[in-house]
């Protein structure tokens, strides 16, 4: 007789933490999202009591925020994966209709679409063609031929730009036609996306994906459709050029020749491609790219990030690679976003193949940097994710925070400081106000990483949880921040900090409470016209009374009159009372002399000794201000009962 393993973990009675075995069950065969209701049904059901239920509400939530994460970082893998396999089938002798298959079949499986489909242009009968479909069902639909500026596609080979409509009949962006329409009826088809295949300035095709109900496509898988449509043209070129190979070797009279010298070049192409392939597969960066292209090309190839920009936009504008001076230079480039560039030094003379092979290394170096981004920004938003969580106090778990934090090499037991950072410069609208923030958090969001801490943008800014280093104070860790974020982004940027804490595992909300004790100084430095810098309620005199979450006045008291009153303490002298008395004079040691009944040189003589301990500015008026509070705050607090 068979016992569900569910059933059994909810009968059993246990400490805590037995909550969270059905759902590490559940995460470990990769169940559906709705059978994670299903231990606490049960719980209910047995007359579970409150506190266990409860636990399992808790456990169920961590355990679906897991499961979107694995099948978050999946998608991106299978994303990743699929466009280093169609750049691995270019580096091969494979057939160019191989290879498209391969493209569309992977689209629509990545997408998870209906149908995926691709059409390429017509030179001699003007019009574009079904060249692959994968899903379709409808023979009308799969032998159309679209005439220039029809339809969907139409739309997007005259824009060269991708395009998208969630209700095809009812959008009328593009023209319509009766043949066009009545294929797209037949296959059912509603929401359709299209993205043009370009080679240099030109549209020779479009990728589309399709579906037969209404859909909104992300912009993520846009952008995943318009890498694979930048593999399919690549793919063409590749096939075109070939056969431009083929048919000049044929009308030539010394083909031998032609073909040993080809050979040679192709050669190098194919060892270039072989060595790109494996540096994809072993995780390889741009810089090892940039070296292998360099021994093939016997050269000197490197990755910039700016380079001279009339040649990057050339290069880009038509998808090869350009001379300028004596150089080469190949645009580095990503759904529209450019990313730097690939500079070939000193070697203006470049066979049209080696020219191919530093355009197909700018293309896999777009790939890498695209994987590199793709792999920080997760590692951000986890840590945004659990310094939100500390700020929040949702979970107050000690054991699950030091083993998040640790996963991101931060020691929640260390001592670390809160910062509160924003921006200064009011931006001229919200779009620009909002790629501001966007920077301000990715420079954090580096900062921490570096300094094992976390950072996340909040309220309109960014917060920081940074370990504090041996020697160094709140103060200098905020002003050195500000200094590293502002450097980063151009731009001004205020620091607030917090008093150093310590114990944020077993206890979340000194996070809380620090995070308010930064922002305060923030507040009273932007209020203070000091924007740009960076500090900490004790830089604030007593002022930081005001700020600190704790009013730390036995501290305040013992900064500002402290070494006076160890004095007293060890001499047995009366330097206090002395003090107290000058002040209650209005600072004058004649009547002071005459408060406590002693001469006016021994007066002068302990005034002496007091700005000895305290610092020849003691009698400032700022300084005089904070003394005569400190005095003021002991004497309350020696007179409070205890």
């Amino acid at each position: 007789m068979s016992r569900d393993p569910l059933k059994g973990a909810m009968a059993a009675p246990g400490p805590v933490y037995d909550a969270d075995a059905p759902f590490l069950e559940l995460l470990a065969r990769g169940a559906a999202a709705e059978a994670y209701d299903r231990p606490v049904l049960l719980a209910r059901a047995e007359g579970g009591s409150g506190e266990r239920i409860a636990a399992l509400e808790h456990a169920k939530l961590l355990a679906l925020r897991v499961r979107s994460e694995l099948e978050g970082r999946r998608r991106r893998e299978a994303e990743l994966s699929a466009l280093f396999e169609t750049a691995h089938d270019l580096a091969g002798p494979r057939d160019v209709d191989a290879v498209l298959q391969a493209i569309v079949q992977r689209a629509r499986s990545l997408l998870g679409t209906d149908i995926a489909y691709l059409s390429l242009h017509d030179p001699a009968r003007g019009d574009t063609y079904m060249r692959v479909t994968e899903g379709s069902v409808a023979a009308r639909f799969q032998q159309l031929r679209l005439g220039m500026g029809e339809g969907l596609g139409g739309l997007v080979a005259q824009t060269a730009r991708p395009y998208v409509t969630d209700d095809y009949f009812r959008d009328d962006r593009f023209r319509h036609t009766t043949t066009i329409d009545a294929g797209v009826h037949d296959e059912g088809l509603v929401a359709i996306l299209g993205v043009p295949l370009m080679l240099g300035p030109h549209v020779i095709g479009v990728l589309f994906a399709a579906d037969r109900r209404a859909r909104v496509f992300e912009r993520e898988q846009i952008a995943l459709l318009g890498s694979f449509a930048a593999l399919a043209a690549a793919a063409i070129d590749t096939a075109n050029l070939l056969t431009e190979t083929r048919s000049a070797l044929a009308g030539l009279e010394r083909a031998n020749e032609i073909i040993q010298d080809r050979s040679a070049v192709i050669e190098r192409a194919s060892d270039v491609h072989d060595r790109l392939a494996e540096l994809v597969l072993r995780g390889g960066g741009v810089h090892d790219v940039a070296a292998a292209v360099s021994q093939v090309l016997d050269g000197t190839v490197e990755f910039l990030e700016s380079a001279p920009a009339a040649a990057v936009e050339t290069s880009r504008a038509e998808g090869h690679a350009v001379r300028h001076q004596q150089d080469w230079i190949a645009a580095v480039a990503a759904g529209g976003e450019l990313l730097g560039a690939l500079v070939l030094r000193g070697h203006p003379g470049l066979d049209p193949v080696d020219q191919r092979t530093l355009e197909r290394a700018a293309m896999v170096t777009s790939l890498l940097l695209l994987a590199r981004r793709s792999a920080a920004e997760a590692e951000q938003r986890v840590r945004g994710e659990l310094l939100d969580d500390l700020i929040e106090a949702r979970d107050r778990d000690p054991r699950l925070l030091r083993e998040r934090a640790a996963r991101l090499h931060a020691d929640l037991d260390a001592t670390h400081v809160v910062l509160a950072a924003r921006l200064d410069a009011a931006a001229p609208d919200a779009d620009q106000e909002a790629a501001a923030r966007r920077r301000l958090w990715s420079a954090a969001s580096h900062l921490a990483a570096t300094r094992h801490g976390l950072a996340a943008a909040r309220d309109g800014g960014t917060v920081l949880l940074l370990p504090l280093q041996h020697g160094d104070t709140a103060t200098e860790l905020a002003r050195s921040t500000a200094l590293h974020l502002g450097t980063a982004v151009h731009e001004a940027v205020t620091v607030g900090a917090s008093a150093p804490v310590r114990g944020l595992a077993a206890d979340p909300d000194r996070v809380v409470a620090a995070y308010a004790e930064g922002r305060r100084c923030l507040d009273a430095l932007r209020l203070l016209g000091r924007s740009g810098d960076g500090a900490a309620a004790e830089d604030f005199g007593f002022l930081g009374l005001l700020l600190a979450g704790d009013r730390d006045v036995s501290g305040f008291v013992d900064r500002t009159i402290g070494r006076v009153v160890a004095y007293d303490e060890r001499r047995g002298t009366d330097l206090l009372r002395t003090l107290d008395a000058y002040f209650t004079s209005g600072m004058s040691p004649a009547r002071t002399k005459d408060e406590l009944h002693v001469h006016v040189n021994t007066v002068a003589q302990r005034l002496e000794r007091v700005g000895r301990l305290l610092g020849d500015d003691w009698q400032s008026p700022a300084r005089a201000l904070e003394i005569q509070l400190a005095l003021r705050l002991r004497r309350l607090a020696t007179a409070a009962p205890h």
